[in-house]
């Protein structure tokens, strides 16, 4: 394994990044940073890489953009949805434009299923009409179960039937629902039920019922510690002990809710640094309580680790680059039962991924 081993809150490779505060009652994470554990067979082609998850068999699950790559390199890349084995083995490839279905025009998150089954999004929104307005749906083997929303038919933040270039979902299956993030466009965590497609409930953020027109700019307030609405809503995951984060990456900020919908509580995310685009992808550390949450900051390329229940920050890592343990564009992430971390890099086009010690998992 190539990587650098991680002690304390060293930023690999990365002057730029400050150190993080921490509450010294709590153990410093150590991680290691991986960034070989996995290639593309011989001849296959990866574009930039926006997602990834893990199924409950362990195998892991990238979500890329064949789009991005050049017309040449089209003609040799893997379909969108590419499944591997725990151990890096390429196991097969799915998705892409059907009969039936609304492929998405800009692949953007994927979610896998206690049953194995997986959930794709996607966030183009350029022309309205053809917009990413949909969740797609299909078993382990590739095959077409069903699409809640529509291309190109949102009608906004109040719409009951559709998502607007949707950026995150997270399925329940012991509830029976699927939780999108519906944040670039709308301003909104929307509720599905999983086996019928039918809305069940919706809210914005502190809680509060989606806005119409929002006053901040898709851009975010300059506070954003107190602005009332979500901007580019981002990553959003469920924790056993039944609370919904949700990445509010326009605000630099983590809000966490009820099932239903109900307001907890929120901490910030990498505040007043040079890019304020932050929080990202959310995921949980593997151990039974879950004490750590990861998140990734997509705008300062760094990844970071909260303890749950202080919300103090425990740990980062990054800085803009391609050797091990900095990062490209990290976008969404996810864990395994090792509490291994995944990142997906865009930009890098790689699954990076980190590796915490034996006692910290």
């Amino acid at each position: 394994m190539r990587g650098i081993f991680l002690a304390g809150l060293l930023a690999v490779a990365c002057s730029a990044c400050a150190p993080a505060s921490f509450d010294t009652a709590t153990p410093v994470l150590r991680l290691t940073p991986d960034t070989d554990w996995w290639r593309p067979p011989p001849g296959m082609a990866i574009g930039d890489i926006s997602a990834v998850a893990v199924g409950p068999d362990g195998d892991i699950w990238i979500l890329h953009r064949p789009r991005s790559l050049t017309e040449e390199e089209q003609a040799n890349a893997a379909r969108p949805v590419v499944r591997l084995d725990p151990s890096g083995a390429f196991v097969a490839s799915f998705g892409g434009p059907g009969v039936g279905y609304d492929w998405p025009r800009n692949e953007h998150s994927i979610a896998v299923d206690a049953r194995g089954h997986f959930w794709v999004s996607g966030s183009f929104r350029g022309d309205p009409a053809e917009a990413d307005d949909a969740i797609l749906e299909f078993d382990g083997e590739g095959r077409f179960v069903k699409q809640i929303g529509q291309q190109g038919a949102s009608e906004g933040d109040g719409d009951t039937g559709n998502v607007r270039a949707a950026s995150d979902i997270f399925v329940d299956v012991e509830a029976g629902e699927v939780y999108v993030s519906d944040g670039y466009v709308n301003h909104r965590i929307v509720v599905f039920d999983r086996d019928t497609g039918a809305f069940k409930r919706m809210w914005g953020g502190f809680g509060s019922k989606p806005p119409a027109q929002p006053a901040e700019s898709a851009e975010g307030s300059a506070d954003g510690e107190q602005a009332p609405h979500f901007s580019e809503l981002h990553g959003i995951e469920k924790s056993r002990d039944g609370i919904v984060y949700v990445a509010d990456r326009g605000h630099q900020r983590i809000q966490m809710f009820t099932p239903e919908g109900r307001y907890l509580s929120q901490f910030r995310v990498d505040p007043g640094l040079a890019e304020p685009r932050t929080a990202s992808g959310i995921a949980f550390s593997a151990d039974a309580a879950q004490r750590y949450i990861y998140v990734s900051d997509w705008g300062n390329s760094r990844l970071l680790a909260f303890d749950r229940k202080s919300l103090r920050e425990v740990a980062n890592i990054g800085g803009e680059g391609t050797l091990p343990g900095q990062m490209k564009g990290p976008h969404l992430i996810a864990t395994d039962g090792d509490g291994v971390i995944y990142v997906a890099e865009v930009q890098g086009r790689r699954i990076q991924r980190f590796v915490p010690s034996a006692g910290e998992r």
